[in-house]
């Protein structure tokens, strides 16, 4: 992963901004019919890399209205504002008013 960032931060080097956004998409497939649940966080991306928990671009990414990257926060912190805990929450909501 670590080739990974490097390459962002060369392809960004030059940047005038650097918004970003983390996205998952969830897929529930009931009784024939789809329905599809997004969790997403915003954010901007660092010149450089800060914080040594998480994994993948979490050194990278600071969410807005925080000044810590997702590697500098404590799990409770990141799972707070995480893109799959937004979307699994709104499946589970759908669910609850479906079962």
């Amino acid at each position: 992963m670590e080739a990974n960032m490097q390459k962002l931060l060369l392809e960004l080097k030059e940047a005038t901004t650097r918004k970003a956004q983390f996205r998952t998409s969830v897929a529930l497939i009931l009784n024939g019919e789809e329905y599809f649940f997004d969790g997403i966080i915003r954010g901007t991306i660092l010149t450089e890399k800060r914080g040594e928990k998480g994994f993948g671009y979490d050194p990278l990414f600071v969410p807005e209205g925080y000044v810590k990257t997702f590697a500098e926060m404590t799990p409770e912190e990141k799972h707070a504002i995480s893109h799959r805990g937004i979307a699994i929450a709104k499946l589970t909501q759908f669910l609850q008013t479906k079962i």
